[in-house]
């Protein structure tokens, strides 16, 4: 009974803070106010009309080409679905030679141009690929489901709420210029208390996890801010910076590096430490007597276990995500020193160094936040004994 009030006052928590966060996080929110939005209209190739190369001679490179291709496509979304318009796919070399060439059957987005007055042109803006995310999703959160039963749709009560925390209420006030770093340490705070406390409920093990995975986070976000200034950080790392930048000046990026590397790191932190708490549950659950150094000791050494693994396990997240960039570098004539020093490469280094630092420093906190809770208590201590005769007196 007490597991079920719990959960339900942190949801309904939960709720308030979506609701209330996105209220104060798009209050006099202006930014997107001026930007013309496009309508992208979905449809399906019916058959190609014709394909045109035109070649075209920029600066010193070999001849390249101009490619349009007239297709003919049935329309499957808003208030002209079903009707059958022709379309014009353009693929120019020297800028995007690697986009396919629409076939027939294909799905794809499109763009009705009105531009000039009296006429209607419609242009393949991209492929169509929410279906086969979505249907990838689903079997995701079947999965979930399958394994975890009742488990299972809590944590998918508990994603959704981080999901809604990052673009509901995080993103918006963003972009609205509030102040990034209170805003990265409270949706870091809400997603950690939420997600341990809806899935895991109301415990010891609760508490551990919540305070090892917070400490943990904190420890990162303080050697990020050291690191800003000893790295002279400008926040300007790639084109997306300088975007966001012009769309919003008072965006502070270099703040921006700092959101990045707590909210890259929580789960990976967070994952540690319900390990650990769980693990010395169990351990001093189903052992008698089990002192605070035993259970401290037993947290250390699961703790080493899970370190190799959780420590790769984030590098190479980090390394993967930015691969293409890595690989061009690499490739460049620039010296190794050079590349090194790079922001936009010293930046991934330091989120995954100052990552693994917070899931080091998450293990023993963890554990001794656990040995303290979990420890033997020799209840006889506080019992009063009372004796018969003199001794009584």
């Amino acid at each position: 009974m007490k597991e079920k009030v719990v959960f339900i006052v942190v949801l309904v928590l939960s709720i308030v803070y979506i609701l209330i966060g996105n209220r104060i996080a798009t209050k006099n929110n202006k930014i997107l106010d001026d930007v013309t939005k496009l309508d992208y209209t979905k449809g399906e190739i019916t058959r190609i009309l014709e394909r045109k190369e035109t070649p075209v001679q920029v600066g010193e490179l070999e001849e390249q080409y101009n490619t349009d291709i007239t297709f003919e496509a049935q329309i499957t979304s808003g208030d002209k679905k079903g009707d059958l318009i022709f379309g014009t796919q353009n693929i120019s070399t020297y800028i995007s030679g690697t986009i396919k060439e629409v076939e027939t059957g294909d799905k794809i987005l499109l763009y009705n141009d009105t531009s000039n007055e009296g006429e209607s042109k419609w242009y393949f803006m991209e492929y169509s690929r929410t279906s086969a995310l979505v249907w990838l999703g689903i079997i995701f959160l079947a999965l979930i489901l399958f394994f975890g039963r009742k488990k299972g749709v809590k944590t998918l009560i508990a994603l959704a709420f981080t999901v809604l925390a990052i673009f509901v209420v995080f993103v918006p006030a963003i972009l609205g210029g509030k102040n990034i770093y209170a805003w990265t340490i409270v949706t870091c705070a809400f997603i950690t208390l939420s997600t341990i406390i809806l899935v895991y409920g109301c415990s010891k093990k609760t508490i551990a996890t919540s305070f090892g995975c917070i400490g943990g986070v904190l420890v990162a976000g303080i050697l990020t801010l050291i690191m800003n200034s000893v790295l002279n950080l400008t926040g300007f790392v790639d084109e997306n910076a300088i975007y966001l930048e012009q769309l919003n000046s008072a965006i502070d990026l270099k703040a921006i590096i700092f959101a990045g590397i707590l909210i890259g790191a929580l789960g990976a932190i967070m994952d540690v430490s319900i390990d650990i708490a769980s693990s010395l549950n169990e351990v001093s659950s189903n052992a008698e007597k089990l002192e605070f150094k035993d259970i401290m000791k037993s947290g250390l050494n699961i703790g080493k276990d899970i370190m190799g693994t959780m420590t790769n396990t984030l590098i190479l997240a980090y390394i993967g995500s930015s691969l293409s960039t890595v690989l061009l570098l690499t490739a460049s004539s620039h010296s190794i020193s050079y590349l090194f020093n790079l922001e936009m490469i010293a930046v991934e280094i330091l989120q995954a160094i100052v990552g693994s630092i917070g899931i080091l420093t998450t293990i023993p906190l963890t554990s001794l936040i656990a040995a303290s809770l979990y420890k033997y208590v020799d209840k006889s201590k506080y019992v009063y004994k009372y004796k018969s005769g003199k001794e009584n007196l």
